[in-house]
C-alpha cells in the first residue's frame, strides 16, 4: 500500500525538506481528521487524500496544492472548518482546500442545482487561484479509479458530470494526462462492454502491427540520424473513447480506424522541428490538407506541436507529432508545467504563456457567470464553452482570436469584448463587407462596424455557437426589455392618470412611496416595469396613487381620457404583433395587455379578442400607428387559381415588383384545374398590401384572393 513516506521520498526529487515536512504534516493532520471515516471500498479514508497528493506530484505541482490535496475533504467531512486550517497551514492552503469543498450547508431542491451551484462556488475559487481546478482534477481522478465500489446508476451520473464538465475542463487547461484518463474511466463506466471489446480489440491489433511499426520508427529515426537531427521517435497510442467517437462519427470499422498509425518525435528545439518535419514529408508523401502548425499558432490551452499526415507504405496513413521537450511537457501538464517552472525558479514562455491563457479563460467564465439568469443556465454555457477549438481568425492589427468550429461573426465580435458584440451592425471577411451571420473559415482577417445606438437582435441566439455570446446576448435582451417595459409602463400610467387629470409629475408628494410600499416593490422604475410587462394593471395602480392616504374612497374618473396610444412597427420588445390576425400599419387596433409579454397588438375585429372583451376588458385599449418606416410585416393570403406551369415564378415576378417579399409559399391541388396557393408576404402597410392584392387579380388564372386571419 502507498504509504506518506513512499510521498515524501517522491516529492524529494524536486522539494525542499523543510517544505515536505509541510506536506506530511498535514498528511497527518487530515489522518487525524478523519479518523473512524472509510470509503465505500472499506478502505481508511485517508488513502483517497494521499492518492489525490501522488498525482498532484506526478505533475511536480508545489508544496501547498499537495497541502490542500491531503486536506481537501476536511471541511466537507469533518467538523473543522476554514478558518481552523487557516491558522495550522496557512491562508493559501485554507483557500484553495475551501475552493475545491462543496457547498454542504445549504439544502438543494435537486442534485443539478446542487451541482450547479458547487461548480460556480469553484469558478470563483479559480478566479483567485488556478491551482483550485487541478486539486479538484486530481480528486476527480482517484475518485474515477475507484467508482467499483459504487451503484451502477451513481457510476454513470458521476461518469457523465466528468466527461461533460471535468475532462473537457482538463482539456482546455492543457492537462492531457489526465484527460486521457478521465474520459477512458469514464467510456468505461457508461459503457463497459463497449470498453471491454474495444481494448481487447486494441490489444490484439497492436500485437499483429508491431513489426510494422517498428519498421516505421525505425525508418523515421534512421532518416533523423542521417541528416544529423537529434530527436527521438516513439509510438503514439490511441486512447478508447478517441477510437469509439471515430468508430461513431466517422461511421468506420474498427480496422479502419487502427490501420492509422501515430508517431511523435520529441526534439530539442523549435528549428529542429521545422528540420524534421522537412525530413519526414521527404521520406513519406504528406497528404494534402493535412498539416497544422500549432507552434506558430498554438491552441487555446497553450498545446503546441506540429501534426502532419503521410502516406506510409502501401498508401497506409502515417501521423505524426513533431514537438520540443518542453512542448512534450505542457502537452501532457498543461497549466501545471507553470508551478513546475515556478518551483525551479526559472520563468519559461510557454508555460506563462498558458497560465495567462487560463486565467483569460477563467476571467471569461466569471463574466458568464454576471449575465446568467442562474447557476443552471451558467453551467450550460461552461459546458457549451468547452468543446474544442478549430478556427483561428485575426483582428485588423493581426491577433489571432480562436474559436470553435461553426463561429459566426458575432461570436468573433463577442470574443473580441462584449460591447463590440452588443453595438455590431456589420463586418468586413478580407476586406470585403459579409453578413453578421457567416460562418468563419481559419486565416480570415475580420474587422467589426460598430454603431453607438445598436442593440442585439433576438435572430443573433439563432446563429451563435459561443456561450459567452449567447449569454451576452441573452443579458442584453433582458436588459433592453426592461428597459423598454418601464417605457411603455410610463406611457400606460400615465394615460391612466389622465383620466384623472394627472400625471406622474404631478402627483402629489408620497404618494408613490406609499404606493411602492404597498406593492412591495424597491422603486418607481419596478412598477413601470410590472405595468409594460402587464404583470400590474395601469388603472389600477393609477386609482391608488391618486387616492388620499388611508382613505378607502375610489376616486372617481373623469369622462375625458387622454386618446389612444400611438406605435410604430419598431417599438422593441414588449409590443408584439398577433400572429392570429396580423395586424398591419392602416388596419384599426386594439391592444391585450398581456402577463410577461407586455402589448400584443391585434386588428379590431379579431375573433380571438370576444372572450377578453367579455371577462377582462380593462386589458384592452386602443390604438394608432404612428408614422411608418421601412419595416416590413408579415400577412398570410390564399388564392384560388387555375393550375398551370410556371405559376409560382408569375406570381413571384408580380410580388418582387410591388417592392414586397414573399417568406413562405405552400400549394395544395384541389383537382386537374384548381389549386389553392397559400402565401405568407413581407409588406409595409395595409396600403401596400391593397396594391400587391390588385396586381395579383389582374392575373388572368387568379379567380379569388383573400387575406386570412383568425
Amino acid at each position: 500500500m502507498f504509504t506518506i513516506d513512499d510521498l515524501a521520498d517522491r516529492l524529494g526529487g524536486y522539494l525542499p525538506q523543510d517544505e515536505i515536512q509541510q506536506v506530511k504534516r498535514a498528511f497527518y493532520y487530515a489522518e487525524q481528521a478523519h479518523d473512524g471515516q472509510r470509503r465505500r471500498s472499506g478502505e481508511p479514508y485517508v488513502t483517497h487524500p494521499l492518492a489525490v497528493a501522488n498525482i498532484l506530484a506526478n505533475m511536480h505541482m508545489d508544496h501547498q496544492s499537495l497541502m490542500a490535496a491531503m486536506l481537501h475533504d476536511v471541511i466537507e467531512d469533518t467538523g473543522i472548518d476554514k478558518q481552523a486550517l487557516g491558522k495550522q497551514f496557512g491562508k493559501p492552503v485554507a483557500e484553495l482546500v475551501d475552493g475545491v469543498s462543496k457547498l454542504t450547508q445549504i439544502t438543494f431542491e435537486d442534485k443539478a442545482v446542487a451541482q450547479a451551484e458547487n461548480f460556480q462556488k469553484m469558478v470563483l475559487a479559480m478566479s483567485r487561484d488556478m491551482r483550485v481546478i487541478i486539486v479538484k482534477l486530481a480528486d476527480r481522478l482517484h475518485n474515477m479509479r475507484t467508482l467499483g465500489a459504487l451503484r451502477p446508476e451513481k457510476k454513470r451520473r458521476i461518469a457523465r458530470e466528468t466527461l461533460e464538465i471535468y475532462a473537457r475542463i482538463a482539456s482546455r487547461l492543457g492537462i492531457n494526462t489526465i484527460r486521457v484518463e478521465l474520459e477512458d474511466l469514464s467510456f468505461q463506466a457508461l459503457h463497459p462492454m463497449r470498453s471491454e471489446r474495444i481494448k481487447r480489440a486494441v490489444a490484439s491489433a497492436r500485437g499483429h502491427r508491431r513489426a510494422s511499426i517498428r519498421q516505421i520508427q525505425n525508418s523515421l529515426q534512421q532518416s533523423l540520424d542521417d541528416e544529423g537531427l537529434k530527436g527521438s521517435v516513439v509510438g503514439r497510442q490511441k486512447h478508447l473513447l478517441s477510437i469509439y467517437r471515430k468508430m461513431r462519427d466517422q461511421r468506420k470499422p474498427f480496422a479502419e480506424i487502427m490501420d492509422v498509425f501515430g508517431f511523435r518525435i520529441i526534439t530539442q528545439d523549435v528549428d529542429t522541428c521545422y528540420r524534421i518535419l522537412g525530413v519526414v514529408h521527404n521520406l513519406y508523401k504528406p497528404v494534402p490538407g493535412r498539416f497544422k502548425d500549432y507552434i506558430a499558432i498554438p491552441k487555446a490551452n497553450g498545446y503546441q506541436s506540429l501534426h502532419t499526415t503521410l502516406f506510409g507504405a502501401g498508401g497506409m496513413p502515417i501521423e505524426v507529432q513533431i514537438r520540443t521537450r518542453e512542448m512534450e511537457a505542457m502537452a501532457n501538464n498543461g497549466i501545471a508545467a507553470h508551478w513546475l517552472y515556478k518551483a525551479g525558479q526559472t520563468e519559461h514562455p510557454i508555460a506563462e504563456g498558458s497560465h495567462a491563457r487560463a486565467r483569460a479563460w477563467v476571467k471569461g467564465l466569471l463574466e458568464m457567470q454576471r449575465h446568467a439568469g442562474d447557476s443552471l443556465e451558467f453551467i450550460e454555457h461552461v459546458k457549451n464553452d468547452l468543446f474544442p477549438d478549430d478556427i483561428y481568425v485575426f483582428t485588423p492589427k493581426g491577433d489571432i482570436r480562436e474559436l470553435p468550429q461553426g463561429a459566426t461573426v458575432i461570436d468573433f465580435a463577442y470574443n473580441v469584448h462584449t460591447d463590440i458584440g452588443n453595438r455590431c451592425i456589420a463586418c468586413r471577411i478580407d476586406r470585403h463587407l459579409a453578413p453578421l451571420s457567416t460562418r468563419l473559415e481559419s486565416g480570415q482577417t475580420l474587422e467589426i462596424i460598430t454603431a453607438p445606438g445598436a442593440k442585439p437582435n433576438p435572430a443573433w441566439l439563432n446563429s451563435v455557437v459561443t456561450a459567452k455570446a449567447r449569454s451576452a446576448i441573452r443579458h442584453a435582451l433582458k436588459h433592453q426589455q426592461q428597459t423598454e417595459a418601464a417605457q411603455l409602463g410610463r406611457r400606460l400610467l400615465n394615460k391612466s392618470l389622465a383620466a384623472y387629470e394627472t400625471s406622474l409629475e404631478e402627483l402629489p408628494e408620497g404618494a408613490m412611496a406609499a404606493v411602492l410600499k404597498e406593492l412591495e416593490l424597491d422603486d418607481a422604475d419596478a412598477l413601470l416595469t410590472a405595468i409594460g410587462l402587464g404583470t400590474r394593471v395601469a388603472h389600477v395602480v393609477a386609482r391608488r396613487l391618486v387616492a388620499l392616504p388611508h382613505d378607502d374612497q375610489v376616486p372617481v374618473a373623469s369622462e375625458q381620457v387622454q386618446g389612444p396610444i400611438m406605435i410604430s412597427g419598431a417599438e422593441g420588445m414588449v409590443i408584439k404583433y398577433a400572429r392570429c390576425c396580423h395586424p398591419l400599419p392602416g388596419d384599426e387596433v386594439i391592444g391585450h395587455l398581456s402577463a410577461g409579454k407586455g402589448i400584443v397588438v391585434h386588428r379590431s375585429r379579431c375573433r380571438n379578442l370576444a372572450e377578453i372583451r367579455r371577462d377582462d376588458p380593462e386589458k384592452l385599449f386602443p390604438l394608432s400607428w404612428a408614422d411608418q418606416g421601412d419595416e416590413d410585416f408579415p400577412v398570410p393570403l390564399r388564392l384560388e387559381v387555375e393550375s398551370r406551369r410556371g405559376l409560382i415564378a408569375e406570381l413571384a415576378s408580380v410580388v418582387t415588383d410591388a417592392d414586397a417579399n414573399i417568406e413562405r409559399v405552400d400549394i395544395e391541388e384541389r383537382d386537374a384545374r384548381l389549386a389553392i396557393v397559400s402565401l405568407t408576404l413581407a409588406v409595409h402597410s395595409r396600403g401596400h398590401l391593397a396594391r400587391i392584392i390588385k396586381r395579383l387579380r389582374n392575373l388572368s388564372h387568379v379567380s379569388k384572393i383573400n387575406r386570412l386571419s383568425n
